[in-house]
């Protein structure tokens, strides 16, 4: 029997996928709230294929609880936030998880961590904390670590098609669960070490962000010069050995936004382009606020509550809001004392920021200008009720002239 450990956005798809594959499951998760929606069969966010998977995984038997299982083999899925005043890892939710899974877990027990965790993290952090308790590692507990590689949006499909890295202080151990995994995991399974596991993971979140900051930096230089970005992408790109990103309206989401701080965080001195590129991207709603800014002065608009976003998730089509480039530019208008502009998001269910809508009509009633954050089908399919705004895309979505750009 598996027990995973953390039941969001990465725990739960991964619990379900083993379910269906045929593998006892027992989930976990603190939340009472949480565990009771689960067990009356009612899912706690919203993802493509994930309601045919779950109902599958319920029929196979999974079962959710607030309390950790006695069993051999344990999947911990917790949030890894880091520390904002020196962005370093904060590994206060793993450990708490590990605690837990030692004081119930049997003799030979395999620990598999698939929160995302800085290099290093394993050695620092959770081998003390075993060793405290007096356990012998590589005989009373066996560590893993199998750094999650899914995103919103397409959680169900990359669980089966992309490859997946297993680090292990014994290559056994690995290869015991490479086989675990390969019940669903239709790709590459590579095992390795634990500190290149760690590493690997950071690192690939590292590069896109990196990538991305590149895009974004060339839309400033553009905007300064008034020169459009879209254009000299689409020209560069057609390089067979050129593949500029998109830019875009800030970094969201649990992954790339946070996971280049650890690299920052544990290696001050040497990431000087890491830090620079992190910057950038941390930027961007502000150079937002700054469009916004311009739209308004060329239209002698004087009234923020005239103004609406739309997008509250961090990426198209999901609901999910961690670290949204939306909630970055609330803050900054916040810090601007400029109150009163309105939000709306259909994917955002319920109210979790002042002036939000529930009903895309009665949101563009009210506003004049239209800034476009989050890409969601919906607004693609409605360019006809937007064209006579003025609207700021920073998606570069519109299919009407007169929009204006980042």
């Amino acid at each position: 029997m598996i027990n995973v450990i953390g039941l969001g956005y990465i725990g739960l798809p991964t619990a379900l996928m083993f379910a269906k594959s045929g593998v006892e499951v027992i989930g976990t998760d603190y939340s009472k709230h949480l565990v009771d929606s689960l067990s009356k069969g009612k899912l706690t966010f919203e993802e493509e294929g994930l309601e045919n998977l779950f109902n599958d995984a319920v029929f196979k038997g999974i079962k959710f609880t607030t309390e950790y299982q006695n069993t051999d083999i344990y999947i911990i899925a917790v949030p890894t936030p880091y520390i904002y005043s020196n962005k370093k890892l904060d590994p206060k939710y793993v450990l708490s998880a590990v605690n837990t899974v030692l004081d119930v877990c049997n003799k030979g027990a395999i620990i598999i961590i698939e929160s995302t965790i800085s290099p290093g993290s394993i050695d620092k952090y959770v081998r003390p904390e075993i060793e405290k308790k007096g356990y012998v590692l590589g005989e009373d507990i066996h560590l893993v670590h199998a750094p999650e590689r899914i995103i919103p949006g397409n959680m169900i499909h990359e669980l089966e098609h992309n490859s997946r890295t297993i680090g292990a202080d014994d290559p056994k151990i690995g290869e015991k669960v490479k086989g675990l995994y390969s019940s669903f995991c239709k790709s590459e399974i590579v095992v390795t070490d634990i500190r290149s596991a760690e590493m690997s993971k950071v690192v690939e979140n590292t590069f896109r962000d990196v990538n991305i900051a590149f895009a974004n930096e060339l839309a400033k230089i553009c905007r300064e010069d008034n020169m459009d970005v879209y254009e000299i992408i689409r020209i560069a790109n057609k390089h067979p050995r050129v593949n500029i990103l998109q830019p875009g309206p800030g970094v969201g989401g649990h992954c790339i936004s946070v996971d280049p701080w650890f690299l920052v965080g544990d290696y001050p001195d040497l990431t000087n382009l890491i830090l620079t590129a992190r910057k950038i991207n941390d930027s961007m709603p502000t150079h937002v606020l700054g469009r916004i800014r311009d739209i308004m002065r060329e239209h002698n608009i004087k009234d923020i509550s005239k103004v609406g976003i739309y997008g509250l998730t961090y990426k198209e089509n999901v609901d999910d809001i961690r670290e949204s480039p939306t909630l970055q530019l609330l803050e900054r208008m916040d810090e601007h004392l400029a109150f009163g502009v309105k939000v709306y998001d259909p994917f955002v269910k319920t109210r979790i920021v002042d002036h939000q809508f529930m009903n895309f009509e009665d949101f563009l009633n009210e506003i004049e200008i239209l800034v476009i954050i989050t890409a969601h089908d919906q607004i693609k399919n409605k360019m006809d009720l937007i064209k006579n705004k003025l609207v700021l895309d920073t998606k570069n979505i519109c299919t009407f002239e007169g929009a204006y750009k980042l």
